[in-house]
């Protein structure tokens, strides 16, 4: 039977397109990597995996409050031969806690920079973030903090949607995202994620609000603006999240109505 984490990689995650477009966006040979709000780690289980497959030599950090997923990202580390690459913390990523040391790309998935409610304190971690990027490439700089985020005509909607998608084993597994609450005067949103697995044409395992978020969904605008506040040089936004490797991202020009984005801050111009 899958558990709800389970069911998030098989359905939500694509570690491969993320790996390929970070090292796309940042242009260079970006070596260490940090993931906060990392929860199982896949991106940072794939950039290590993908070097050792090159002979390349990285590194990668991921930070999560959650030690359950931490522990399930060890396993896979382990189990793909990079655990001597990967360093996974448990902490607040927002705190100093966290650590400083330098990186030469910090990604927040899964719209995970929305977990930071108040805008001084993105500012406060944005800069955090700025000033490991700037001492990331052995003290050369150049490095580039990515996070994605949704938002467009229906991010403040009640409603949500369902697809299907196939298991490793034969299952189906249902896959519900849902926005529960929201609120545009805060900017406040609630959203959860529900699975529900069938095999051989029975129901297996059902997991109601698997994973549930209280989220400020900030906007574009806002981001970028805290971004340049905290020490950025300039910003840009990409709508292409799949992209093979070795393809160079292109800043996207117009977004559709609805739209899924990753925001890039560079710490150069």
């Amino acid at each position: 039977m899958l558990d709800r984490h389970e069911c998030y990689e098989l359905c939500v995650q694509s570690p491969r397109h993320v790996v390929a477009l970070l090292r796309g966006i940042h242009g260079h040979l970006p070596t260490r990597l940090h993931e906060d709000f990392c929860g199982t780690a896949a991106v940072s289980v794939r950039w290590c995996q993908e070097a050792a497959a090159r002979g390349e030599s990285v590194s990668a950090l991921g930070v999560d409050l959650d030690a359950m997923c931490l522990e399930r990202a060890r396993r896979r580390a382990r189990e793909a031969g990079v655990d001597s690459e990967l360093t996974l913390r448990l902490a607040d990523a927002t705190s100093p806690d966290a650590g400083d040391e330098p990186a030469d790309v910090v990604f927040v998935g899964n719209f995970s920079i929305g977990y930071i409610h108040e805008r001084s304190d993105l500012v406060a971690y944005l800069a955090r973030c700025h000033a490991r990027l700037r001492r990331g490439r052995g003290g050369f700089g150049g490095g580039v903090f990515v996070c994605d985020l949704y938002g467009g005509a229906s991010a403040f909607k009640i409603g949500g949607l369902e697809r299907r998608h196939p298991g490793r084993r034969g299952e189906t597994i249902h896959y519900a995202w849902s926005h529960d609450r929201a609120d545009p005067i805060t900017g406040m949103v609630e959203n959860s994620i529900s699975f529900r697995v069938e095999f051989a044409g029975e129901v297996v395992a059902e997991h109601p609000r698997a994973f549930v978020y209280r989220w400020r969904l900030w906007s574009l605008p806002e981001l970028r603006d805290a971004m340049i506040e905290a020490g950025f040089a300039r910003c840009a936004v990409f709508a292409d999240l799949n992209l093979a490797p070795g393809v160079a991202p292109e800043p996207a020009k117009t977004l559709p109505e609805d739209y899924i984005v990753a925001l890039a801050a560079y710490t150069e111009s």
